[in-house]
């Protein structure tokens, strides 16, 4: 059920983002999506905490632990095309009284032995069991696209929660770096003020903005320790045992070459996708289950057997008893109830169709908002870049013109503020491009259908794409954490 549109925003797509940083970001259209598309930031470290943390996440262990028990199931349910056997052996003490057939002659006590088998085959002549080992398969693709997408939003939140770190750790050089600044400007202005140089307003305005500036330095502490802890416990740690490696923005190389699948290829990539069409497809063997039970039900059953008073005699020829015969269960009077479970179970169909539809418009949504995103992102980079260097210039020119005396202190004092601003705007315009390029490849499906042999593994026999899993949060710099 490939979706008919052929791009994803409304207007017609971009083939490449404005020039940002020296470099545009080029959307190729159906190129080949890594497995390892974290590689294509160039960080070592970063590949690191992939690679520890696929290994460790109980998340993901949880997700391989389902899907083997969902094959599991589905090997089991397989058994009902066999025929089924059986064998027991019953040793017994007991006493006969003949009164009980008329006769007058007084009880006896004797030991019984009797060892018998059975066999018993289903005849599935409308299709029940068949639907039934169709709705274990469907639920075992289930669970292997949920590992996948739990995969997937493991690598993703971990990119994610790494830029994040990074920028983190940046704003707060920057904001400490203009709190130095500030301290160093509240002596001087101090001294100045007492020594009557100055009005004493000057020295009040720089105490304000150095308190103001102070105290955004706890909520960045505050959100880059939690980030910390949440990449501790992504990696299967304690945070307390356990941090990961400094990673700078420079460290992280932005991607030039993004691969765009086209939205009829998406929803066969993407693991959220492929759980809603696996669930769909159960729900739709659901339904013949439900018609099934409406209809008689045939098997085949046989039983041989040995009876003796002693073990010696049990293998004789005249102990053997045997029966063979088939058998027919049909419905009656059940009242409404079959009718309405089977009504019950076309209704649960509709009801996963109309999730399947969402699950599809909701992925399309996710990748036009990253298509959006990365636009944007080069447009506010460029912006703040410019924005940098021109205030850089700006308090350039305003020290040299407070050494030569033809302005005050204060306005070199603002030029740097605004100087120090545009530098934190910058940092975060950095991580926000970084992010959302991590976003998009999460929203494409993350290229899982070409690895050999991923985290999860392919030894499920499944080599088609699957389920955002649930999509990832992301973190954006200076908001929450995820």
């Amino acid at each position: 059920m490939a979706p008919a549109a052929k791009r994803y925003t409304y207007e017609k797509e971009p083939t490449q983002t404005i020039v940002a940083e020296g470099g545009a970001q080029q959307f190729e259209q159906s190129a080949k999506i890594a497995a390892d598309w974290w590689r294509l930031f160039s960080c070592p470290k970063l590949d690191a905490v992939v690679m520890q943390s696929t290994a460790n996440n109980p998340t993901l262990q949880a997700a391989q632990a389902s899907l083997r028990q969902s094959e599991d199931n589905l090997r089991a349910g397989y058994g009902i095309f066999y025929p089924q056997l059986g064998a027991s052996f019953q040793p017994t003490r007991q006493q006969f009284s003949p009164s009980r057939f008329g006769q007058t002659t007084g009880p006896s006590i004797f030991n019984l032995y009797t060892f018998s088998t059975t066999a018993s085959y289903v005849l599935d002549v409308f299709g029940g069991e068949r639907r039934t080992v169709e709705s274990l398969s469907a639920q075992a693709d289930v669970q292997y696209y949920n590992a996948q997408g739990t995969y997937l939003t493991l690598s993703g939140n971990i990119v994610n929660a790494m830029v994040a770190e990074a920028a983190y750790r940046a704003e707060i050089e920057a904001t400490e770096k203009m709190v130095g600044f500030l301290e160093e400007q509240t002596r001087t202005t101090s001294a100045q003020a007492r020594a009557g140089v100055v009005p004493y307003s000057n020295f009040l305005s720089i105490e304000t903005q150095l308190a103001t500036t102070t105290a955004t330095l706890p909520p960045l502490r505050q959100q880059l320790a939690h980030t910390r802890h949440l990449l501790a416990t992504l990696a299967g740690q304690v945070p307390a045992d356990w941090a990961p490696p400094r990673v700078t923005l420079s460290e992280l190389k932005l991607p030039d070459d993004l691969p765009v699948s086209l939205p009829s290829e998406l929803v066969r990539q993407r693991p959220d996708i492929l759980v809603a069409e696996a669930q769909l497809h159960s729900a739709s063997a659901q339904i013949g289950v439900a018609t099934a039970a409406m209809f008689p039900s045939f098997s085949l059953n046989a039983s041989y057997g040995l009876n003796s008073t002693t073990l010696s005699s049990l293998f004789a020829s005249n102990a053997a008893f045997w029966t063979l015969g088939a058998s027919l269960a049909t419905p009656l009077i059940q009242g409404p109830a079959l009718w309405f479970q089977r009504k019950a179970a076309i209704d649960a169909y509709q009801q996963s169709l109309a999730n399947y539809r969402q699950t599809v418009l909701g992925a399309l949504a996710q990748v036009a908002d990253a298509l959006d995103a990365l636009q944007h992102d080069a447009q506010t980079l460029s912006a703040q870049t410019q924005a940098v260097e021109a205030s850089a210039e700006a308090l350039h020119l305003l020290q040299s013109n407070y050494q030569a005396g033809t302005v005050n202190y204060l306005q070199v004092l603002i030029a740097d503020f605004q100087y120090q601003q545009a530098e934190l705007g910058y940092i975060q315009a950095m991580g926000q491009r970084l992010q959302d390029t991590a976003a998009l490849f999460v929203a494409l499906g993350g290229g899982w259908w070409h690895a050999p042999e991923n985290a999860i593994g392919n030894a499920s026999g499944k080599n088609a794409g699957n389920s955002l899993i649930g999509q990832a949060d992301w973190q954006r710099v200076g908001a929450n954490p995820l």
